[in-house]
């Protein structure tokens, strides 16, 4: 079992949310030390405070962060209504120069500035500038550099192992920023969330901001449904912003077993116009893809014919280059895709001692049991030199086969 986080982002993530979600989860003397950390770590004219805020009949934690005075909320709808801008107009070196000069672990320092790497090189594809050009606004500003360094503070305090996250809500519609109008997500955001499941709906809005999605990018290992896991604690993160359904960010912490139960794809096709040579070209072009099984079936066909089913099992990341190589290495016309959930025992090899030498032995462990089987081309290669039978070399070596 392994400590697991899991980040319910089902009404968006901002950098605020994040981190009142986190705090939640802290026992009430680290809440304490947090707090005091964060607000004598340097953070120039910046105050954070965790306050109580309930959305939609349910109670969490707004953190609560002003700069010389004036809080976050207040001064990013300043910039969105385009009455003001901020004065913390920041490039990436000042950024870096007043995350390094913090009082906070090296770690959390190079969490921050990765981070504020990945927001540059959004900014930069976003206006079509170097990152050394770019001038930070809404995402430079210091109270967005105290999200991004309470979110890595609060991450490393509760020490978690895996990070996983549910599919990203994004919002819909426009939103005002320092340049103008822009769609919702706005160009860095979507940047930032490539390759991240994303989707819409119909709040009208901003509801992850790049400052969220650059969290979510550098921390989360894995999106989607939430893992089986025995929950310890739930954390809530409210959001300034009032909405039909609860503004928040919904942490849970708790224990899971990991790398046991992964999802995997099962393609499969019938064929009936292909020798048996074609067909054993294909299986080891795909083994040699990286397929994690491919097996035949025979099968009866149209106008009974006699045919094969042929399968593939894959990791979903390479089910794009199987389809292409059935295509290519086959003579079928359409393959059927199925979503599996495939449940494994920890497996590895060990190296054994035996009348003959070092044998190899592949064992497997998990769900309650233990088994190890002697590797099969060794036992081979023994039986051939010595002249013996496999079961021969089996029984000199102590084996109950």
């Amino acid at each position: 079992m392994a400590k697991i986080l899991y980040l319910d982002c089902g009404m968006g993530a901002a950098g605020d949310m994040l981190a009142a979600a986190l705090y939640e989860l802290l026992e009430e003397n680290e809440k304490t030390a947090f707090l005091e950390q964060m607000n004598e770590a340097g953070l120039p004219g910046v105050s954070l405070s965790a306050e109580k805020a309930a959305k939609c009949g349910i109670v969490g934690t707004h953190m609560k962060v002003t700069v010389n005075g004036m809080e976050e909320g207040e001064e990013a709808h300043a910039q969105e209504t385009g009455h003001t801008h901020s004065h913390h107009h920041s490039g990436m070196r000042d950024i870096v120069h007043i995350i390094e000069s913090l009082s906070i672990s090296e770690q959390v320092k190079e969490h921050a500035i990765a981070i504020y790497g990945l927001i540059a090189e959004a900014e930069s594809h976003a206006h079509g500038r170097p990152v050394s050009d770019i001038h930070f606004h809404e995402v430079g500003s210091m109270d967005a550099i105290a999200d991004v360094t309470a979110v890595s503070l609060l991450l490393e305090t509760l020490g978690v192992k895996k990070i996983m996250a549910s599919n990203v809500h994004v919002g819909s519609g426009q939103v005002h920023c320092a340049h103008g109008l822009m769609p919702v997500p706005a160009p860095a955001t979507a940047y930032l969330l490539k390759d991240v499941p994303i989707y819409g709906g119909s709040v009208k809005g901003e509801l992850c901001t790049p400052t969220g999605a650059a969290l979510l990018k550098h921390f989360v290992s894995d999106f989607g449904d939430m893992p089986v896991m025995k929950m310890e604690k739930i954390g809530y993160g409210m959001g300034k912003k009032d909405f039909e359904a609860a503004n928040c960010v919904r942490a849970l912490l708790g224990e899971a077993r990991l790398n046991q139960k992964n999802k995997v794809v099962e393609l499969s096709c019938n064929i009936d116009d292909m020798t048996p040579e074609r067909v054993s070209f294909a299986m080891e072009q795909l083994f040699m893809q990286g397929a994690l099984e491919v097996y035949t079936v025979p099968v009866g066909m149209k106008k009974s014919r006699m045919g094969i089913l042929l399968c593939v099992l894959c990791e979903l990341e390479k089910k794009d280059a199987m389809l292409r190589l059935i295509f290519k290495h086959t003579t079928t016309l359409g393959i059927r895709e199925t979503i599996s959930h495939r449940y494994t025992l920890s497996r590895g090899i060990e190296s054994m001692e035996t009348v003959f030498g070092n044998v190899r032995v592949k064992y497997a462990k998990g769900y309650g049991v233990a088994k190890q089987k002697y590797e099969y081309d060794d036992i081979s290669k023994i039986a051939a030199k010595n002249g013996l039978s496999i079961d021969e070399v089996l029984d000199q070596i102590g084996d109950k086969h």
